[in-house]
């Protein structure tokens, strides 16, 4: 039976409690889970003899002209889906729980956060760096477990960590994907079959990215520029950026050498993907 939990008191009861059985997993999430959250929880699972999941959409991290209010959610089916994953508590607190009074202080990861993403969506990961820095502070976890899909996003928790010296683990679970190649996704949902099926280019995108590197190309704009070419080559896509960079570092690059990241970012629709791969280039 997955214990509700809702209030910040509530859940550091429960973790103080379920400590002397050892080590505590967190899955932070903002609900509407898919099978890339299974696999975050089965992984804390092994890990970890109590594992936590929290479910906040939190509006910090979201613009002015996107998606909070119509972001999908179905708190009883992910209950349903925690029950099945053998997760011991949800942390489902309000917005009014997290903020109660307007925020006043902020994380901000200097660097990392001006590319991609950063780039495309301003003042987006001061807003999830802000809330997994709370996550962390209320729930005290020995292990927070979180997707590889959302590359820059593990990179900046990563910095997040060490640099102010939280006492966590971050641990990177790889991409789940669909047959077809399409990455897991909440925001899958906003898409029509046509555009579904469109989708699948940013995988292909990616793949042959890859393909080209391993076959000896060592110049990262052609390579960003023969993924560009292939989203772009999808009517149904609008492409936001395609890319390569250092990892973990995300620094522009002048030769493609050691881990890089591709990575890519589409329109489908009313619907924002991303997605991405690290590739290991050698010298």
């Amino acid at each position: 039976m997955v214990k509700v939990v809702r209030t910040i008191a509530e859940v550091r009861d429960f973790v103080r409690e379920a400590r002397a059985r050892g080590p505590v997993g967190l899955v932070p999430t903002m609900g509407y889970f898919h099978e890339g959250h299974r696999a975050l929880m089965r992984k804390a699972r092994e890990m970890c003899p109590t594992v936590t999941v929290s479910i906040f959409v939190n509006p910090l991290q979201f613009g002015p002209q996107e998606d909070l209010a119509a972001y999908p959610r179905d708190f009883e089916r992910d209950l349903a889906t925690a029950a099945e994953e053998g997760v011991d508590a949800v942390f489902t607190p309000s917005v009014e729980e997290m903020y109660p009074a307007p925020q006043a202080a902020f994380v901000d990861i200097a660097e990392l956060t001006g590319v991609l993403c950063g780039r495309s969506r301003p003042g987006h990961f001061r807003g999830v760096a802000t809330v997994v820095a709370k996550l962390f502070n209320i729930v005290g976890p020995d292990y927070a477990l979180f997707g590889q899909k959302d590359a820059q996003q593990l990179a900046v928790i990563r910095r997040m960590v060490r640099d102010l010296n939280f006492p966590v683990e971050i641990v990177a679970v790889p991409t789940v994907r669909e047959a077809d190649g399409l990455a897991a996704s909440s925001r899958n949902v906003y898409l029509t079959p046509e555009e579904r099926e469109e989708a699948t280019i940013l995988f292909r995108a990616l793949h042959w990215g890859k393909q080209t590197i391993t076959g000896g190309e060592r110049d990262p704009q052609r390579v960003a520029r023969l993924m560009a070419e292939t989203i772009n080559g999808m009517p149904g896509a609008r492409l936001d950026y395609a890319e390569v960079l250092s990892w973990p570092d995300l620094n522009p690059l002048a030769t493609i050498e050691g881990e890089v990241l591709l990575a890519v970012a589409a329109w489908f629709g009313r619907a924002r993907l991303i997605d991405n791969m690290v590739v290991e280039a050698g010298n």
